[in-house]
């Protein structure tokens, strides 16, 4: 089999349906016709309403769906949509999932508001417990523990591949945010996950232009995934999809600059001594990293940096405010660079509580410029 990286550039596409157009074009459809009633009927045609499908969602959902090693993807609107999606396939009124305490904000606010309110409860465990611990949380009603390793502004690390054998003994499907590691460097069915999600919008798009998130499941999960993502009238614009399938075929050039420069850049806020810690699972001084070496094959441009406890929040606005490189905005993932002051809600103790929380994506700039930015931004604290 091919490797990933010429997977990311050959796969969804066919230029011979297209007239020879090396990307599948832009296929604005909502009415598809057929061509006589016996082929209406017989639902052979392979487009049949723009929602459902046309030719560039489909390209876009193939290319994922054969770099996750899936039995079939589906796309949605956001990120957001797309966890919320897996959650509705997987758990019915009545049921109880188990989610990691770093889980995404806003996926922690649905299962909170909006699927409680349709009879889904919700419970927490510590991003850092061990795989039997997770497991003394599984309930009888238990369908589903969601997993985000490592969580997208505290990086905890997760040992997925025990987790997802307790929860599958117990017939417990295995949900997992995958947008920071994208199955470039982490292939989540292969370690156990039944519902694989990303947030297309980050590093798969990768230019802050589009948004859009994926589900990739096994072949356990497809008639759920097929039926709930229809039930739900899902569906992602063309030219959305069409962007977001651009982005896709230089994400392995952009994550191995992304990753070499973060790297370098998080190894030297470690000397600062106005940084308490750096969260990033792919500094040996992580607790994360032992897992994070065995399971993935690479780490993005995210991580966190915790600032001493006597430097006040004040100060920090200061540090953020006046960096000239990197922009101050949610989301990450695309070529530019992002400093981002963290605030959340957890149930258990969190590097937050230990000081202030500045969360940074390292863009495609060049990172001595970065650093040298940053240097500034720490001068600022005195």
């Amino acid at each position: 089999m091919t490797r990933k990286e010429t997977r990311i550039n050959d796969s969804g596409r066919t230029p011979s349906d297209h007239f020879g157009a090396v990307n599948t074009p832009v296929y604005r459809a909502s009415t598809i016709l057929f061509p006589d009633t016996a082929t209406l009927e017989s639902g052979a045609q392979p487009y049949a309403y723009g929602r459902r499908a046309t030719p560039t969602t489909r390209a876009l959902e193939d290319a994922l769906c054969e770099l996750e090693g899936g039995a079939r993807t589906m796309l949605t609107p956001s990120g957001l949509s797309a966890c919320t999606l897996a959650i509705l396939c997987a758990c019915s009124a009545g049921d109880h999932i188990l989610l990691t305490d770093s889980v995404y904000g806003p996926t922690r606010s649905f299962c909170d508001r909006v699927a409680k309110r349709y009879g889904i409860e919700a419970s927490y465990f510590p991003p850092a417990a061990t795989p039997e611990e997770v497991a003394a949380q599984f309930k009888p009603n238990t369908k589903a523990v969601f997993l985000e390793s490592p969580g997208s502004l505290t990086f905890e690390v997760q040992d997925v591949p025990a987790i997802a054998a307790l929860a599958r003994a117990k017939g417990i499907a295995v949900l997992l945010d995958n947008t920071w590691a994208t199955p470039l460097y982490f292939n989540a069915l292969e370690h156990g996950v039944d519902y694989s999600i990303q947030s297309a919008t980050k590093y798969i798009g990768g230019h802050a232009d589009a948004t859009a998130g994926s589900v990739t499941v096994n072949d356990a999960h497809l008639h759920r995934l097929e039926e709930t993502h229809g039930g739900l009238g899902l569906c992602l614009g063309a030219d959305d999809a069409f962007m977001i399938a651009r982005g896709l075929r230089t994400l392995a050039v952009r994550m191995a600059r992304q990753q070499q420069s973060a790297h370098r850049i998080a190894t030297w806020l470690t000397t600062c001594s106005e940084v308490a810690k750096v969260l990033y699972p792919a500094l040996d001084s992580d607790p994360g990293y032992a897992i994070w070496k065995r399971d993935f094959t690479g780490a993005p441009g995210l991580f966190s940096i915790v600032f001493q406890k006597d430097i006040t929040h004040d100060k920090v606005a200061a540090f953020v405010d006046g960096l000239k490189l990197f922009g101050i905005g949610y989301s990450w993932g695309g070529f530019e660079s992002l400093a981002l002051p963290a605030h959340f809600h957890r149930s258990f103790p969190h590097p937050g509580r230990e000081g202030e929380i500045v969360r940074l994506h390292i863009g495609l700039e060049d990172p001595h410029d970065l650093m040298a930015d940053l240097e500034r931004g720490l001068m600022r604290l005195y």
